[in-house]
Formats: structure tokens, C-alpha cells, sequence
């Protein structure tokens, strides 16, 4: 009877213990996550964008061919979003251009300053790297934007498609369905 008592106990202590370590490990993941970013969450680029630059940081500049001030914020936008990104710019800068190694120079400058308010351990590491990087054309355009200049806008909001829903509702709380039939808008 004792030796049934003792293994019901052990028994009951396992899977009861089963959760509650699955969810400090979920948590402490999620912690770690959160303090790699340098701003808020609704200023943060897609972790999926993230990811596909990671595993491939050339496809950037094949998405943002000739487009240097695009190219510019998104690599800003990823680098404020998360700092480990910071180990995949070598990569991207070996692809890039000269044009384009400025570019990444200038993104590099406006994360830092993006960082230093709110994560400077994350500000002085942008410039240690940029200082080990050892390209002329990084640090030229990493030297060319000012410091005191204040941040460009979000460039994760600013290079954001515009909702196509978003007339789909309305109201005050946006809980009333609108007017199919109302002309839609044209652009300018």
C-alpha cells in the first residue's frame, strides 16, 4: 500500500511539473526575444522579413536593385528590430555595390542612433562592428549622416503597403460594416 501511495505521488509530481517546465522555457524564450530589439513592437520590421534576410542577406539587393534610400531603411528597420541581424551585414556587404556599401554604411549610422537612447550596449555595438568592418565605403556612408539628426521615420511603417481592408468597417470603434458601393478613392 505505502510502495502505491509513493508512486501515485512521484507520478502526480511529473506531470504536473511536465507544464510548468515547458512553460518557463517558452517564457525565458520569449525574454530573450524581446531584448534584442532597439523599439517598440509596432515599430518593428516582420520576423519573417528578418528570417529571409538572415538566410540570405544578398536577397535584399535584389529586391531593392538601384534603390538606395529603400535599401537604406529596411537594413535599418531589421537591424532596430533585431540586433543579431548585425552578423549577416558582412555577407550583404560583399555582395553590394560601392553605391550600396554606402547605403549599408548610412543604415548602420541611423540604427545606432535609433539604439543608443533606449539599448546603448546595442548602439556601441553597431559601431564597433562598423569600426572592424574594415570597408571604405560603409564607413564613408556611415560618417555622412549626421549625428545629431533626428531619426528618419519607421522605415518598417513607412515602407508598409496601405490595408486594403481598411474601408471595410466603420463607426467609431470600427465595429459597423460600411458601404460596399461607395466609389473607392483614385490616386494621385
Amino acid at each position: 500500500m505505502e510502495d502505491n501511495l509513493s508512486w501515485t505521488i512521484m507520478n502526480v509530481g511529473r506531470r504536473s511539473i511536465v507544464p510548468i517546465v515547458s512553460a518557463v522555457v517558452i517564457l525565458c524564450a520569449m525574454i530573450g526575444r524581446s531584448d534584442a530589439q532597439c523599439v517598440e513592437r509596432s515599430e518593428r520590421s516582420a520576423q519573417i522579413a528578418i528570417d529571409a534576410f538572415v538566410a540570405e542577406p544578398s536577397s535584399l539587393l535584389v529586391q531593392l536593385r538601384s534603390e538606395k534610400e529603400k535599401l537604406s531603411g529596411r537594413l535599418q528597420g531589421y537591424l532596430v528590430s533585431d540586433i543579431s541581424v548585425l552578423k549577416s551585414v558582412p555577407a550583404l556587404t560583399r555582395a553590394a555595390t560601392q553605391a550600396d556599401r554606402a547605403s549599408i554604411g548610412t543604415a548602420l549610422h541611423r540604427a545606432e542612433i535609433r539604439c543608443r537612447s533606449g539599448r546603448p550596449a546595442f548602439a556601441q555595438k553597431i559601431s564597433d562592428f562598423v569600426g572592424k568592418l574594415h570597408d571604405s565605403a560603409v564607413i564613408a556612408g556611415y560618417a555622412s549622416e549626421p549625428d545629431d539628426a533626428s531619426p528618419p521615420p519607421s522605415p518598417t511603417t513607412a515602407n508598409l503597403p496601405a490595408q486594403s481592408g481598411a474601408g471595410l468597417m466603420s463607426g467609431d470603434y470600427k465595429t459597423d460594416i460600411a458601404d460596399p458601393f461607395v466609389p473607392m478613392p483614385l490616386p494621385e
